[in-house]
């Protein structure tokens, strides 16, 4: 029986010149599906969930308390929600391939909870939790590196704790795939590296009673010696960031503009960037 630590290299070896892969009909037809359901749910709009799930508890506060009450969010851009989708794709691919791969792939998609809360894990593989991510480059090497512990923007290990401890499954980890070189990673996550799913819970359930939203998640931050503040890397992907920051700038909100490396949102401008402006990136 194949474990998980030769996940990764099974994978691989499904490709090379040498090898002659039996593909399962029923595995196809599954990926398929899913790609099917990924384009679908893409091009129809994704559905606005306004209750608490355990995907959203490693979030910081104020996203939270401002996904449930219902506060606007930005509009993403097409190329945005392109990215989305062959992220899910991949995703989808990785399940594929897992399962072809010879590795056992058990409740895929299962509903869990915990105090309360529900959610759907991804996956068990080969007896391990398992949470398939598509990611940057600059977010792979996260998992590659296992910074991900330190460096979690995006609340991952909170949500792979509470299907932990739903499943009482201590062996986890994220399978990821670089969405651009199309390398593979396993990167376990161990019980004593997780988070207590129930108090995170409790903590949100209490500041979801008050009327008020939490402090802002993240401050700005310089750019450079010029006097100008930004949006931290944490805002600047955020739904909300928009509502949010909408006294910026003297109540004229966030003011972006396009640099060669990409778009930098600013919060306070006291010295005009020598770029172009752009007012959705």
């Amino acid at each position: 029986m194949k474990t998980i630590d030769t996940l990764v290299e099974d994978i691989y070896t499904l490709f090379a010149s040498d090898t002659k892969t039996t593909i399962k009909e029923e595995d196809l037809k599954s990926l398929v599906d899913g790609i099917s359901k990924a384009v679908t749910s893409a091009l129809s709009g994704r559905e606005d969930k306004n209750n608490l799930r355990l995907s959203m508890i490693g979030q910081p506060n104020r996203k939270v308390w401002y996904n449930i009450k219902g506060a606007p969010k930005r509009s993403l851009s097409g190329p945005t929600m392109i990215k989305f989708l062959y992220g899910d794709i991949l995703e989808q691919l990785l399940i594929f391939l897992t399962k072809t791969a010879g590795h056992t792939l058990e409740d895929p998609q299962k509903e869990v909870e915990v105090s309360g809360v529900k959610g759907h894990h991804d996956a068990i593989v080969d007896g391990v939790l398992v949470d398939f991510k598509s990611a940057s480059p600059y977010s792979f090497k996260k998992f590659k590196e296992g910074t991900i512990l330190q460096d979690d923007p995006f609340g991952y290990i909170a949500q792979l704790s509470a299907y932990s401890k739903a499943n009482k499954k201590p062996d986890a980890g994220f399978v990821a795939i670089d969405k651009v070189s199309g390398e593979i990673v396993f990167c376990p996550i161990h019980a004593m590296e997780m988070i207590n799913p129930e108090i995170r819970i409790e903590e949100l359930k209490a500041l979801l009673e008050d009327d008020t939203p939490p402090k802002k998640c993240y401050d700005a931050v310089p750019d450079g010696k010029s006097g100008n503040m930004r949006l931290s890397v944490g805002c600047s992907f955020c739904d909300y960031r928009d509502h949010c920051w909408a006294d910026a700038n003297g109540g004229r909100g966030i003011r972006t503009f396009m640099y060669s490396n990409g778009p930098k949102h600013f919060v306070e401008v006291l010295k005009e960037p020598d770029v172009p402006e752009v007012k959705d990136a």
